[in-house]
């Protein structure tokens, strides 16, 4: 969604790299670019004016004429200002204290309710609650239909008295005012913590369905009203976010379709206009496509920074632990890493959704954005068939893995037998590498670690060094000769402590050579 501003901006700050200090000239010139930006994202006009207005003013002042790196601080600056206008803090859902809490959804007709609403009950009921979805959409054709679909997908009860309209031609007769009100009823005698409530979309800012939105909010008296917004409709959104909120004064925004191509302008607009923060996004199609809206980390994507903290989150959700702990075990018990454990590897990082979304969440990932959108996907789904294609044995084992079973393993997975030849290499190395940090050798070359190149190695052998220095001698003639006589008495005590006898340590006396078990014939060699 952000990929154009990204890049923009990003370019923007390379100018200032190095740059002991910046002239005004270099802040009017870094402020214009940002401005261009901004406009070409299609983020609002007068929401434009008082971000730069705001970064130009903190830009001159003392903190970036007094920092060690201006250009660093001038990007800390529009960091800063980025989150504030995306909302400043994360907002959660407020939850009723009288259980259910009623949340409304509304926004334009195709900006995605229906799904979204699919979408927070799945992500609700993972959270531990008990939801249930209203089907008070009786206006667009087979809305109530695919809210039951959504309801089933995500495993989650949907209270749909009225079928709704199956086409555009059938006029609407249901009163969603009243389908809402039972609805919470309910939920409420069902004993449902949370109450979904979809209501019809508008094509415009339709005066009649508008007061049909704010009869609804009056009847059921929610707790949360979500304005759920396209994110690809541009300048558009402040005008619809600004009728809306005087309609029905909606208390959060959620933007759907955040995985578009488009500019993405209303995202970082309708927050700043509207004085309502954004709560949630929808990043895709899928119904776990869903999450948190987090100001501090989206304004880290746009300028190319990466959001770790979200890459974690996900991590521990679909990460089995059990399985993390056994691998843990396994690494410290320096046990060969097998095709079995990339398998189970393997599924775990699908759990997590997509390689692409993932990967571009690490930093400096704008750096690499077009060989991330030229990778396929389905290249996992090849090494898994290649992998399954081999014998139990021979994923325990990969040595074993001949000419003859490698074009087998082609023909199972449907490969050529090149692409085996290169996964069992890359398996190889791998095993070699993980053997080497499980036994402490460290990355070769890697600052900080043991091994060759490393810093560890050279410090062991400074350690070494340092054990066999000799004592200095004292600069005093007086004090030297008392140092070399101290020495001289301990040489001279520790030569008498030694026992006295043969070299073998016998103690004086007479000895039996039998009792050493010597070869026969050896005797002759121990005459005293």
């Amino acid at each position: 969604m952000f990929n154009s501003l990204s890049d923009r901006l990003t370019s923007t700050f390379k100018n200032l790299r190095g740059k002991g200090r910046l002239s005004e000239a270099d802040v009017d010139a870094t402020v214009r670019e940002i401005r261009r930006a901004l406009l070409d994202a299609d983020v609002a006009v007068p929401v434009v004016r008082a971000f730069t207005a705001s970064v130009k003013e903190r830009a001159l002042g003392s903190e970036v004429s007094q920092a060690l790196n201006p250009g660093q601080q001038v990007v800390k600056i529009v960091n800063e200002e980025l989150v504030g206008i995306l909302g400043g803090q994360t907002r959660r859902l407020n939850l009723a204290k009288n259980p259910p809490t009623v949340i409304m959804l509304a926004g334009l007709q195709g900006a995605g309710k229906t799904t979204l609403a699919g979408k927070l009950s799945r992500y609700l009921k993972d959270q531990g609650h008990s939801p249930l979805l209203v089907a008070a959409d009786l206006q667009r054709p087979n809305a109530v239909k695919q809210l039951q679909v959504n309801g089933e997908r995500a495993g989650v009860p949907v209270y749909a008295p009225h079928p709704g309209v199956s086409s555009e031609f059938e006029a609407a007769t249901g009163d969603p005012v009243a389908v809402a009100r039972q609805g919470v009823e309910e939920a409420r005698a069902k004993l449902h913590d949370i109450v979904i409530v979809d209501t019809a979309g508008r094509l415009g800012v339709d005066a009649e369905l508008m007061q049909q939105a704010a009869d609804i909010r009056a009847a059921i008296t929610p707790d949360e009203v979500l304005f759920v917004i396209d994110a690809m409709i541009g300048q558009d959104a402040v005008a619809t976010a600004q009728a809306f909120n005087e309609g029905v004064n909606f208390t959060g925004v959620v933007l759907t379709k955040l995985d578009g191509d488009a500019r993405g302008g209303a995202a970082l607009s309708v927050a700043s206009v509207t004085g309502k923060p954004v709560m949630f996004a929808s990043t895709g199609e899928g119904l776990k496509d869903f999450e948190v809206f987090h100001p501090d980390r989206m304004a880290s994507r746009i300028l190319d920074m990466g959001d770790i903290l979200t890459l974690i989150e996900q991590a521990e959700k679909s990460w089995d632990k059990d399985e993390a702990a056994r691998m843990a075990k396994k690494f410290v018990d320096q046990e060969d890493f097998t095709f079995e454990d990339f398998l189970a590897q393997m599924q775990q990082l699908r759990n997590m959704g997509s390689m692409k979304k993932m990967l571009m969440m690490m930093p400096g990932a704008a750096g690499m954005r077009e060989q991330l959108e030229n990778f396929d996907e389905r290249e996992i789904d090849r090494v898994e068939a290649m992998v399954r294609s081999m014998t139990p044995h021979e994923r325990v084992a990969p040595k074993i893995i001949n000419g003859s079973r490698r074009a087998r393993i082609a023909r199972g997975s449907g490969v050529h037998v090149s692409e085996v030849n290169a996964l069992l290499e890359r398996f190889t190395q791998a095993q070699k590498m993980m053997k080497k940090m499980a036994a402490g050798g460290g990355i070769p070359g890697m600052p900080g670690m043991a091994g060759p190149g490393g810093f560890g190695g050279g410090s062991r052998k400074k350690q070494q060094a340092a054990k066999g220095k000799k004592k200095a001698r004292s600069g005093n003639p007086a004090k030297a000769a008392q140092e070399r006589a101290e020495a001289e008495a301990r040489r001279a005590g520790a030569r008498s402590a030694l026992p006295t006898g043969s070299a073998f340590g016998q103690q004086g006396g007479d000895f039996d050579p039998s009792s050493l078990n010597l070869p026969k014939g050896f005797e002759k060699f121990l005459g005293k």
